[in-house]
């Protein structure tokens, strides 16, 4: 355990001060996990999430194929046109786009589909994007926190308690939307000196024809049908008893058959760094949970409210929330699980627990660049648009986020389950 333990936080460490790239790190933090047999190579390949893996790489190769046909130059013309050229309008249509989606699709396509277009609307009205792909990030986040299908954690606890799409969305959709008001709100308020749009240039995105962008019409609709009907099918996944990965996977797959660029060309547009980041993290993160490290400090959240229920409540929420910030959301919340399952039986099975561990896994996916998938994913997008962002700089705008939406939550919880 502690060999596990000390791997994370040095390879966590090192990710911070960007001296060595965090797709190195992770993969020689697995290697060292592995090669110690501080977990076993099978569980190391069990502890990889490939349904992350797999959603990842359908979708970028959609999102590759689909590229040179200027679609995504349409829709950020259509999205500046829609804001007027104005800073707050822009913001508004981003975060809230990214934010109803999240909720509907999951956070993760929904960045995936966000991001390119975000690059483009950025250079065309000249202003800085990484501000705008923050924004997004944790709308995503927040966003996903509304309904069973947004976010992996809120999937793993339906999973567990049998809980309905109708029960996440009555309890968390309140608290999700009033938490999006007031931080994409402060976000604004924050980076709003850097979002300043010279009229010029609003001037110049309203005068654009949309439809000139559109620079292959014949791919385009070889390519676009199957990319909807794919987020179509996105809405159905569960019902329909099919994994995200599956149907990414089979609509890029149907897209390769018919579009008429190269294999190596689709492939070249993989972000393969971010991929394996993911299998590193996956499996330094496995070795924490064989090793028992996890279940110790989800264990401690059982010792530390000594059955008190308003401390139950809150601490489930705090906790999750730092852990997810640490570890990763998805890994914390399957291990928060037993834990919560107990507490909640000693209290009558009482589902405010899983509220709060909903609530505390998904916001705490705010906090830092490695706790969300979401997050991993935007980052390697902006890397690859060379415009990377930072350790530090996500945590310098993801702690506070993280802080503001957790007392949000806080509030809301006491008054409406305690």
């Amino acid at each position: 355990m502690a060999l596990a333990v000390i791997v994370f936080v040095v390879g966590l460490a090192v990710i911070a001060t960007e001296k060595v790239h965090r797709t190195k790190v992770a993969l020689l933090g697995a290697a060292l996990v592995v090669v110690t047999h501080t977990i076993e190579q099978e569980q190391a390949v069990e502890a990889i999430d490939f349904d992350t893996i797999g959603l990842l790489t359908g979708m970028m190769l959609m999102v590759r194929l689909t590229e040179p046909t200027g679609a995504y130059n349409y829709l950020a013309i259509r999205a500046g046109q829609l804001a007027k050229g104005r800073p707050l309008g822009v913001v508004i249509a981003l975060t809230g786009t990214t934010a109803v989606l999240s909720a509907f699709l999951d956070n993760l396509t929904t960045i995936l589909l966000m991001v390119p277009i975000t690059f483009l609307l950025a250079d065309t009205l000249d202003i800085p994007a990484i501000p705008l792909l923050m924004m997004e990030i944790i709308a995503s986040n927040i966003g996903g926190t509304a309904t069973l299908i947004g976010d992996p954690p809120n999937i793993l606890i339906a999973g567990a308690t049998g809980l309905s799409f109708n029960d996440f969305a009555l309890n968390l959709a309140p608290v999700a939307v009033v938490t999006l008001l007031v931080v994409i709100t402060s976000l604004y308020l924050f980076y709003r000196r850097r979002l300043q749009i010279d009229p010029a240039n609003g001037a110049k995105v309203m005068a654009l024809d949309a439809r000139r962008s559109i620079e292959d019409p014949d791919e385009l609709r070889r390519t676009l049908p199957i990319l909807v009907l794919t987020i179509i099918v996105f809405f159905f996944h569960s019902p329909l008893g099919i994994e995200p990965a599956t149907v990414a996977l089979t609509g890029a797959v149907v897209m390769l058959l018919l579009s008429r660029q190269s294999l190596e060309e689709a492939l070249a547009g993989i972000e393969w760094p971010t991929l394996f980041f993911f299998l590193g993290l996956f499996v330094m993160v496995g070795a924490l949970e064989v090793t028992g490290a996890i279940d110790q400090v989800a264990e401690g959240v059982a010792a530390l409210t000594g059955g008190n229920r308003t401390a139950e409540l809150l601490g489930i929420a705090w906790i999750s929330a730092l852990g997810s910030a640490v570890v990763d959301n998805i890994p914390f919340t399957a291990a928060m699980i037993p834990v919560v399952e107990q507490l909640q039986g000693d209290a009558g099975g009482d589902d405010a627990y899983w509220w709060a561990l909903s609530l505390g896994a998904c916001f705490g996916g705010n906090a830092t660049l490695i706790a969300a998938a979401a997050n991993v994913a935007a980052s390697g997008l902006a890397e690859r648009a060379g415009q990377p962002i930072s350790f530090l700089q996500f945590l310098w705008v993801g702690v506070p986020v993280t802080v503001l939406s957790m007392a949000i939550a806080t509030l809301y919880i006491a008054v409406r389950y305690i």
